[in-house]
């Protein structure tokens, strides 16, 4: 009885103009801006956040990180160096910064979701007043080195954060989802790591050697060196084939009792430049993943027979468009301007023209008797997957927190892990086409698969 005298008081309090005029107030005060991301320590302006992120970008090429030529190189290279990396960086920061808040409220208030977000945040402000004013002395550009040291160790666990964070979120968000997220978002720390390591890696390489003979090891090894920052000039395929080799053999061994074979035939000696790290992460999934076939299948007797094929080299038409530093830029944006040459080079300055070397393209094909890929996989292969362990079966870290690229990679805590969380074949393809190549893969179902591996980089640096 009671409830029927109340309905029509409540209906008319609802429908009231007032009640109304305050809903839409406490609507209006409820911005998706101010809600959709989680605060950090250290913000940033969100109109300088949506400006970096909006600034024209190009993709990153090799090219651009050999430009400044090999270390031990002068203080006007390293400034230039320096300048070049800090024009890239912020806006590649803002760039992640907005994909993260364009996730769901629920999603990106995940604790390790925000953790990576404050990490975006706290070195884009960190790196905001030095792109205000320009790098123009020695003693600068070692603080910003420093500086980018820190920045550099802070997003090193950003992939296993962002794993247990989707992992804790997978009812939230759909797995299309997660995968064009984590995709982009990879693919982009990949360059942005790649430009903050080669500063790193040329300015360690470029310190002077004491009167007492002591310096700077990569200083005294860099005339001799193949190395150019993290790109190896005379990378061997080959040689990094029997290193991942061994790794995942070793792995085998332990986890099954058994080592299978591994043959290389075709150019076993061929070279060409490119990153270590990355052929090293992609070729270790894929021989762990022909390995692991071929021994669950009964055919580890069956030899995995890789075939290196180097294609000529190509004239490289790609022209650095140079980037315009603005000094003293409040806004500190990004312009990029063909044949503008950045301060305080000279005009007359060789070390940021067009690097007119030859392009080199590497494929790597790996065979194994492993039984192919079963039909309903297939469509999956290229899914950042969150479910091949349960949660209790995660390889951790001394912390306690998820180390997805030891599982990956088959190095857990417990040395033995062969199985992965679903990363790796599509971060590897992540690193593969960052600089033009490709993964492909044919399944012989009840056969074996072949998986071929295309790499480009620059074929001869003098």
């Amino acid at each position: 009885m009671k409830m029927t005298i109340l309905q029509p008081i409540c209906r008319a309090r609802l429908n009231s103009p007032a009640y109304r005029r305050s809903v839409s107030r406490l609507v209006s005060s409820l911005s998706p801006r101010a809600w959709s991301y989680p605060s950090s320590v250290t913000d940033v302006a969100n109109d300088k956040v949506t400006r970096l992120a909006s600034a024209p970008r190009r993709p990153l090429t090799l090219t651009d990180l050999l430009k400044h030529g090999r270390p031990p190189l002068s203080d006007e290279a390293l400034l230039a160096c320096a300048n070049f990396t800090l024009s890239l960086l912020p806006a590649r920061l803002a760039y992640r910064i907005q994909a993260l808040r364009n996730l769901p409220f629920i999603v990106v208030s995940n604790p390790h979701i925000t953790k990576i977000y404050n990490n975006y945040v706290h070195s884009l402000s960190t790196l905001l007043p030095y792109q205000q004013r320009q790098i123009s002395t020695m003693e600068e550009e070692k603080q910003f080195t420093e500086v980018m040291a820190d920045l550099v160790q802070t997003h090193t666990n950003t992939i296993p954060i962002l794993a247990r964070g989707f992992m804790e979120c997978k009812k939230y968000i759909s797995p299309t989802e997660v995968t064009k997220f984590l995709d982009e978002h990879l693919r982009a720390r990949i360059g942005t790591r790649l430009i903050a390591q080669q500063h790193l890696a040329l300015h360690m390489a470029s310190q002077p050697i004491d009167d007492d003979g002591i310096g700077s090891p990569a200083q005294k090894n860099a005339s001799d060196s193949n190395y150019i920052g993290v790109i190896d000039t005379a990378l061997q395929p080959a040689r990094l084939i029997r290193t991942c080799e061994d790794f995942v053999a070793e792995i085998c061994e332990l986890k099954y009792g058994v080592r299978p074979r591994l043959v290389i035939d075709g150019e076993p000696e061929a070279t060409f430049a490119h990153v270590p790290v990355h052929v090293e992460y992609i070729l270790t999934e894929l021989l762990k993943n022909a390995f692991r076939a071929v021994i669950e299948s009964g055919n580890e007797r069956q030899p995995i027979a890789v075939t290196i094929a180097s294609a000529p080299d190509v004239p490289d038409s790609h022209v650095f468009e140079a980037p315009d530093y603005h000094t003293g830029s409040t806004d500190a944006e990004v312009d990029f301007r063909i044949g503008k040459e950045p301060h305080p080079v000279s005009e007359q300055s060789e070390l940021l023209k067009p690097l007119r070397s030859s392009t080199q393209s590497i494929t790597i094909r790996i065979r194994d008797r492993g039984g192919g890929i079963p039909v309903e996989i297939l469509p999956h292969m290229w899914s950042y997957s969150f479910s091949t362990f349960s949660e209790d079966d995660i390889p951790r870290g001394d912390n306690g927190s998820i180390d997805a690229l030891n599982a990956i990679s088959g190095s857990g805590v417990n040395g033995s892990t062969i199985a992965g969380l679903g990363y790796g074949l599509p971060l590897s393809r992540a690193y593969a086409e960052y600089f033009g190549g490709s993964i492909a893969v044919q399944s012989l179902w009840g056969w074996g698969t072949d998986v071929y591996l295309t790499l480009h980089g620059v074929g001869k640096v003098e």
